[in-house]
């Protein structure tokens, strides 16, 4: 399977999950007009299956060291694949929640103050389950602590913002913030669970980071373990199965508008093609940043990609301006909020270098 060797290139995969992970709801913004966004989030769960599939299929399949994806998924112990899908339940509970604050507040708000916090309480999580193994907590922390001002700085921008008349039912200011704060206690859970099935290099007594060096000088794959071709498949299994269940209700007794038929699911046309590839450049960035965790660490791999709050907000502020009708104070609190995030992320790179 294809490993990474070096911090730079594990940083490097990071940022790309930043751009995935910041990017694919533009795909939702683009269909939002004619498609509801509960029908845009099937083909969103589609694409991530199938990409993590094809990952798991190719790159996870191929070289000299670890496993196959097919041997490694034999040999998974209970909890291990336990540990993977109940990450993607809670991915995509909380993945729901912000696709339905993306459609009341935007992507320049639901992103920065929903993933912020994810990053927040994620990257202490991540930190706290990999034995201090995430470099110089100062920075670390120093450089969460500014993305969490970036998110004050955020929430209050939004608040300037006008009450526009003729919103759809149920979407109010009150309840985009609601639903991303929600969203954002969840989604600091999921890599939690993910990192938790994930195997590391067994030498003797000592545990190491999952590399082609550690492997090729007298290491093995962790009995029970995933590798993390094998995870991500599963995390992917785990939103699959979980929308199947919590989707149709959410169709019956919307978050957002009025009730959906799924019979309007086969009536969407080229529409399919926006949640499908939105959920495949998803996917993409979550494959990258859990290959790129035995090198950087879960706490820093996680918290890098969840830079995508910057990207985010980069796309709603200025693509999609969705402050034009704020006053022209509230354009201080948006430089102050980009400077927090993009000095914190700074810092966050920096804790292992």
């Amino acid at each position: 399977m294809f490993l990474l060797e070096n911090y730079t290139v594990a940083v490097l995969f990071c940022f790309i999950t930043m751009l995935c992970w910041g990017s694919w709801a533009n795909t939702q913004k683009l269909a939002d007009k004619t498609w509801r966004y509960e029908l845009f989030y099937w083909d969103y769960v589609f694409g991530v299956v199938l990409t993590s599939l094809v990952f798991a299929l190719t790159l996870g399949s191929q070289g000299e060291y670890g496993q196959s994806f097919v041997a490694n998924l034999k040999q998974a112990s209970g909890t291990s694949l336990a540990f993977a899908f109940a990450g993607g339940v809670v991915f995509n509970i909380a993945n729901i929640l912000l696709v339905a604050a993306i459609a009341i507040a935007g992507m320049a708000v639901a992103f920065p103050v929903g993933i912020g916090l994810a990053l927040v309480l994620g990257v202490l999580l991540n930190y706290l389950g990999s034995a201090g193994d995430s470099g110089n907590a100062t920075l670390l922390f120093t450089g969460v602590g500014l993305v969490a001002l970036a998110i004050i700085f955020n929430a209050i921008a939004y608040r300037t913002l006008p009450q526009e008349e003729g919103v759809t039912k149920g979407a109010t200011k009150s309840k985009g913030l609601f639903l991303s704060v929600l969203c954002g206690v969840l989604m600091s859970l999921f890599y939690y669970f993910v990192a938790q099935s994930l195997t590391g290099v067994q030498k003797g007594d000592e545990l190491l980071p999952l590399t082609y060096a550690n492997l090729a000088n007298g290491g093995t794959l962790q009995a029970g373990k995933l590798t993390p071709y094998t995870g991500n498949f599963v995390f992917a299994l785990g939103i699959l199965v979980s929308n199947f269940v919590i989707m149709p209700i959410l169709m019956r007794k919307p978050l957002v508008g009025t009730p959906v038929a799924f019979s309007s699911y086969f009536k969407g046309g080229t529409d399919h093609l926006w949640g499908l590839i939105g959920g495949m450049i998803w996917a993409v960035g979550m494959t990258l940043n859990v290959i790129a965790s035995g090198v950087a660490s879960p706490a820093v791999a996680y918290g890098l990609g969840q830079g995508a709050t910057l990207m985010s907000a980069i796309w709603g502020v200025f693509i999609w301006r969705e402050f034009r009708k704020a006053p022209k104070s509230t354009n201080k609190l948006l430089a102050a909020m980009f400077l927090s995030f993009i000095v914190g992320l700074g810092l966050i790179i920096w804790t292992k270098l």
